[in-house]
């Protein structure tokens, strides 16, 4: 919900209307009319499983839940929290059907399914979680402004301290048998992960290797705890009965507030034991299904590449110059296009790829007459379509935001086809040349979605995979010259029952199409004959065949997929009599315990929406605004203690968020006007105001960096973002704030205010265009400025100040490794015998235990090495390089709820020099440091950087001092 929360404060959405569709059990929020089509099967789709979760786990929730819809991206997706509130958000787009990673039934049901799941393991409450509900007034979300709220948080839900395979894994289990089946728990892609992992005798990590390493380090990141998650709790389901599952996840008198102690409790073993007697068997069942696949003659390859080549879009062969042209994504390489020697497997670099797809990269197409390439972006938002030329190395913008992808090239007119993805809809669209606009050929009703589009040399036809509501699927062929008369006729070629078509291209004379499918259990490669109407089988395959190219008449590239990711391989264009059909875990836990076909639900349609209390009308977020916690805090003023209490108000979408904290510091070392302290802060997408009385904060009970200040304030703030363009980001914050009281100043601690009556106000405007790889723990390439102004209005005078910063960084050839140079200018107008005209820079700036960034040094005003604030400067000109080394990862150290995930360090060295417009005042200093960081993670979701650093500063090539900086990260 946060994600989707700053999605909707860029764009135009936030400040359109939305409506509200509501029963007893659900208030559906939609965007306007547009959605509206969708409003009744939503609130069908939610009712129908409701239904079901409250009687399969004898639960209510005990308000009303929120459901949103949104069309902010252009691939179905889907959230669930239940804290502070119990909501839903769903990315109505059709789903990626890649590699059949995701099933295609209707999804708005399936989302629900899925979805309700992690509400009720996260929300049901035992007596004593309803007792800590009680006296906090409801769930408590987890703040880095106080820490002792993840303790609050536990004791409100304890279940969210789970890890996430732990929430996949039951619900993409229950998912699959409400669905009879269909789903990831009886998926032919998870048998075909775990079936290479065994073959070729991979590591199969333990719990927290997968969390520390497995979703990081491997070409499907968090995908792994999906997958782990289905797994094991399947094979849990298989051993001891679905019923074994639900006593688990199920949170009732009696059961233990951690999952791992409520494990022990149900299974009678530690989890470390359970998993690796699953481990153990995982390997006999995928060995006996290697043994069936073996029966019939193996697909013999060779390999193009060295290695595999992580996650790959289709491809495309260029017979005049044998290159293979694909895009890759692989761990430690950021995503790019490139051009691979068929005949030495050397790679070569041809472009970066901005947010790729996580399995499918990019949409490629390709002109080879023109040597271009076409390829899209922004897979996470709205795609844009460019192209680079290869013989120019140019690229282009050609349509932004224009939400299409499936590209394929018609060389007959050089138009471009695709399929569009808007407010949930499949769209068959036509770019004629010079793709400057595309043009509508056919919509698809909701509930049909087609995708792996592809078009025949002649230009005469189009293929394509069809997916219907049921989750049936089919390999149809269209004729162009009827499509772009407006009849959208099809023809069926094959149905594929509940299995993906996948990539079904056809062959340079034509008459075939050439695909993959898991039909036997096993995605092999097929060949479709279009004069015979005869779908036949070109391979047997261990693992599994993808994305066939024909490359001549008698052999084919495919990619072949390894534990790595894909590998390009040739193959034999041959067709062959036999496969064996494997054997899939979720039909032996059917088989063994049919109640599970108990838990298949009915269809929406049988929910008479007449019957039920229902509203509708436009929806108001401040309307809906209420108490959401309210806890005791302990905070720090100056070098004292004080103890008080916050309390939180938001809203079931979280547009609107106000909290109020009071506190108190007995100490008698403080004067009676500076014991209490007050503040109340409010925000609404884009603005946050601010009242403060003698602020004080946790963070100033540990370390040098104080933040605390005497006397009263009141702020505003308002951000803007100008271009949502992830990663590339522009946008602008002003801010006002008038001060009374202070003795020191705002942002320097170390500094007297020369006047306690004041106003500060100013702005800033940020442009950044940063990346990382897959398996990266911070940027490693890019672009980031700011230009910022920040003034002081004293005692009727305007101090105004302006600086700007700049970074530029690039990787190195060693994985995960960068180097940084970070630049900084800044110049002050005001009077120069006042405080406020003035720059301050020392320190690291960290606190022992702090909230802030990890990196501090990176800021302009920080100078480790010297004291805080003790530089100062009416003009300046700063310069840091950064090297940044590459991270170790911990595979097993901990357990699961403390362990460490990674340890980095980086090299910088800084130089600033102030007041060029004196010699006689005018300074240079130099520093060199070392910081590193070791990451932890507690109770799965608290994140903790412990981090140490060293520095020694110069001036005239003398060390003048040292800095020692330690430090604990909170969150």
């Amino acid at each position: 919900m946060i994600s989707l929360f700053f999605l909707l404060s860029a764009t135009p959405t936030s400040k359109a209307q939305f409506n509200f569709y509501e029963t007893d059990n659900v208030r559906l929020v939609y965007y306007g009319e547009l959605q509206a089509y969708l409003a009744a099967h939503a609130v069908r789709c939610f009712e129908n499983s409701y239904r079901f979760h409250s009687k399969h786990w004898d639960y209510k929730s005990t308000k009303k839940m929120t459901v949103l819809l949104y069309d902010l991206t252009d691939f179905g997706n889907a959230g669930a929290t239940s804290i502070p509130w119990n909501s839903i958000s769903v990315a109505i787009a059709p789903n990626s059907y890649t590699y059949e990673t995701l099933p295609a039934n209707e999804r708005i049901n399936w989302v629900m399914n899925h979805e309700m799941v992690h509400v009720v393991a996260l929300d049901k409450p035992s007596r004593r979680d309803r007792f800590f509900r009680s006296i906090f007034f409801g769930k408590v979300s987890v703040t880095a402004d106080h820490p002792v709220t993840m303790l609050y948080g536990y004791f409100t839900s304890p279940r969210r301290s789970a890890p996430i395979w732990f929430h996949e894994g039951i619900a993409v289990f229950h998912e699959t048998w409400m669905a009879g089946g269909l789903g990831r728990a009886l998926g032919s892609y998870d048998e075909m992960v775990f079936r290479t992992k065994v073959r070729d005798g991979n590591r199969f990590y333990y719990p927290v290797g997968l969390e520390a390493e497995g979703t990081k380090i491997d070409f499907q990141i968090g995908v792994n705890s999906y997958l782990y998650g289905t797994r094991f709790l399947s094979y849990l389901a298989y051993r001891h009965g679905p019923e074994s599952l639900v006593n688990w996840v199920n949170r009732v008198e009696g059961s233990k507030a951690y999952f791992l102690s409520q494990f022990k409790k149900v299974y009678g073993v530690s989890l470390h034991r359970m998993w690796s007697e699953w481990i153990d068997w995982e390997r006999r069942f995928q060995k006996e299904n290697l043994e069936l696949i073996r029966k019939y003659p193996i697909t013999s390859y060779i390999n193009i590449s060295s290695g595999a080549l992580g996650s790959i879009s289709r491809a495309y062969y260029d017979k005049s110059d044998e290159k293979l042209y694909a895009a890759i994504n692989f761990p430690g390489q950021i995503a790019h296009i490139s051009e691979i020697d068929i005949k030495s497997g050397d790679i070569k670099k041809i472009c970066y790829i901005k947010s790729a797809a996580l399995y499918f990269v990019t949409s490629l197409a390709y002109d080879p007459d023109s040597k271009t390439l076409f390829y899209t972006e922004d897979h996470h938002s709205w795609r844009d379509i460019k192209s680079i030329n290869l013989n120019t190395g140019r690229s282009k913008m050609l349509l932004k935001d224009a939400r299409i992808g499936d590209l394929v090239f018609n060389a007959t007119d050089q138009s471009l086809w695709g399929i569009r993805h808007f407010n949930g809809i499949s769209t068959l669209v036509r770019i004629p040349y010079p793709y400057e606009e595309w043009n509508q050929i056919y919509s698809w009703p909701y509930g049909k979605d087609i995708y792996d589009l592809d078009i025949s040399p002649d230009g005469k036809s189009i293929s394509c995979a069809l997916a219907e509501i049921s989750g049936r699927q089919s390999l149809i062929m269209m004729k162009t010259e009827k499509l772009t008369a407006g009849d959208s006729t099809y023809n069926v070629l094959f149905d594929f029952g509940n299995s993906n078509p996948s990539n079904f291209i056809f062959s340079d004379d034509g008459r075939y199409l050439f695909g993959s499918s898991y039909y036997s259990g096993v995605s092999n490669i097929y060949r479709f004959n279009i004069e015979a109407d005869t779908m036949e089988a070109v391979t047997n395959s261990e693992t599994g065949f993808f994305r066939p190219l024909p490359v001549s008449d008698d052999s084919l590239i495919v990619m072949n997929y390894t534990g790595k990711g894909f590998m390009p391989v040739k193959i034999a264009n041959n067709t062959i009599e036999d496969i064996n059909a494997i054997k899939f875990l979720g039909q032996k836990i059917v088989k063994k315990y049919p109640l599970l076909k108990d838990w298949v639900i009915k269809s929406p349609v049988s929910i008479n929406l007449d019957t039920l209390n229902s509203d509708s009308g436009k929806y108001y977020d401040f309307s809906y605004m209420k108490l959401s916690s309210l806890y005791p805090i302990v905070e720090g003023y100056k070098h004292y203690t004080s103890v008080g209490m916050r309390v939180n108000f938001t809203t079931p979408i979280g547009f609107h968020d106000a909290s109020m904290t009071a506190s108190y510091s007995p100490s008698r070392g403080l004067p009676s006007d500076e014991r209490w302290h007050a503040r109340f802060d409010y925000s609404y997408l884009g603005w946050d105001l601010s009242l403060k009385y003698n602020s004080a904060d946790f963070y100033d009970l540990f370390g040098p960096t104080k933040t605390s200040r005497k006397g009263y304030s009141f702020g505003a703030n308002y951000k803007k973002t100008l271009i949502y363009d992830d990663p590339r980001n522009l946008g602008y914050t002003i801010h006002a704030t008038g001060y009374g009281g202070l003795k020191r100043l705002p942002d320097y601690q170390n500094v007297s205010a020369s006047y306690d009556r004041f106003a500060a106000f100013g702005g800033q405007m940020n442009y950044q265009y940063l990346r990382a790889s897959l398996g990266a723990v911070d940027y490693e390439k890019g672009f980031k400025s700011q230009l910022i102004s920040n003034n002081y209005y004293v005692n009727n005078k305007l101090y105004p100040r302006l600086l700007s910063t700049i970074d530029i960084g690039f990787p190195l050839p060693l994985y995960h490794t960068s180097f940084w140079l970070r630049g900084s200018a800044g110049y002050s107008f005001g009077e120069r015998t006042n405080s406020f005209a003035y720059f301050y820079f020392g320190g690291f700036g960290n606190n022992w235990i702090d909230s802030r960034a990890i990196k501090r040094y990176r800021q302009y005003y920080s100078f480790p090495g010297v004291e805080l604030n003790s530089i100062a400067a009416t003009d300046y000109a700063k310069i840091i390089a950064e090297l940044s080394l590459p991270p170790l990862r911990f595979r097993q150290l901990g357990f699961p709820a403390f362990y460490g995930i990674w340890i980095r360090s980086a090299l910088f060295a800084s130089a600033i020099t102030t007041d060029f417009e004196s010699d006689n005042i005018r300074q240079t200093f130099y520093n060199i440091g070392i910081q590193v960081d070791f990451r932890m993670q507690l109770l799965s979701h608290n994140r903790l950087t412990f981090s140490i650093g060293f520095a020694s500063a110069f001036e005239n090539r003398q060390k003048i001092s040292d800095e020692f900086m330690i430090s604990l990260k909170v969150l």
